[in-house]
């Protein structure tokens, strides 16, 4: 019987703390603690650069580059576009869009206001609903971006398909369009400018170089991969415990 009242309260107490750390694991730090590139936008240079191509998932594709782009952010929403949920992907072969990374800089970054406000992201789409007219007028549509991040390249795939909501990134590479032929013809172009809004203002972003400045929920993601074994270690302690015995 105390074993039995013992497991129990391990199981609720582990549950939540696991609950704990899946509500705090994507809080957004606050401004004091960001890195000071952030506050500056991002560098948009125009080059020369001839189409070229590359191969992802078997798909043959014709990369233009337009701009040579540097853009540091601090992301406050993003899609995997390899989520089970994202058939559209899929279904026009387009295995070099890994990822999409909703970022904020600038005053958005410098004065916080990013924090009175929700995001989310679709399969193409950022989101963004101030929580109220102040904080609406405070935050500043242009300069929160959608990017979809382009790469053939394991390695880097791995490293922003590895970023979190609250992380302070710093990415490269050239502002593109891109194509294929295989099977139909599908072709992508870009946002070229920080103050279009709407449909075909995110920007497509040929990846060269990619690194996280600063994780700030580690700690939370850490404890929910923590509280979750503990959960399941004590589920399976409760139906190994040896059966009660009447007399």
């Amino acid at each position: 019987m105390l074993i039995d009242r013992a497991l129990q309260v391990l199981i609720v107490l582990a549950l939540t703390l696991w609950a704990i750390c899946l509500w705090n694991r994507e809080n957004l730090p606050g401004p004091e603690s960001l890195a000071p590139q952030l506050f500056d936008a991002p560098v948009q240079t125009e080059v020369r650069k001839a189409p070229f191509l590359r191969t992802a998932g078997g798909t043959e594709y014709t990369i233009k580059p337009l701009y040579e782009y540097d853009l540091y952010g601090l992301v406050v929403s993003e899609h995997d576009s390899s989520a089970f949920w994202d058939w559209i992907h899929e279904a026009a072969n387009d295995h070099l869009n890994v990822v999409d990374l909703c970022v904020v800089w600038g005053d958005d970054a410098r004065r916080g206001s990013y924090r009175d406000v929700s995001f989310s992201s679709g399969e193409f789409v950022c989101y963004f609903r101030p929580k109220d007219a102040k904080a609406g007028a405070d935050f500043d549509i242009y300069q929160i971006s959608n990017n979809h991040l382009l790469t053939e390249n394991p390695r880097l795939a791995r490293a922003l398909r590895g970023v979190h909501i609250g992380d302070e990134v710093h990415f490269h590479g050239f502002l593109s369009e891109y194509e294929h032929d295989q099977g139909f013809h599908f072709h992508r172009g870009t946002s070229v400018t920080r103050f279009d809004t709407g449909d075909g203002a995110c920007e497509t972003v040929y990846v060269t170089e990619a690194q996280v400045l600063r994780s700030h929920d580690r700690a939370w993601r850490l404890g929910c991969w923590i509280s979750a074994a503990c959960v399941a270690g004590l589920v399976v302690a409760w139906f190994a415990r040896p059966p009660k015995v009447y007399r």
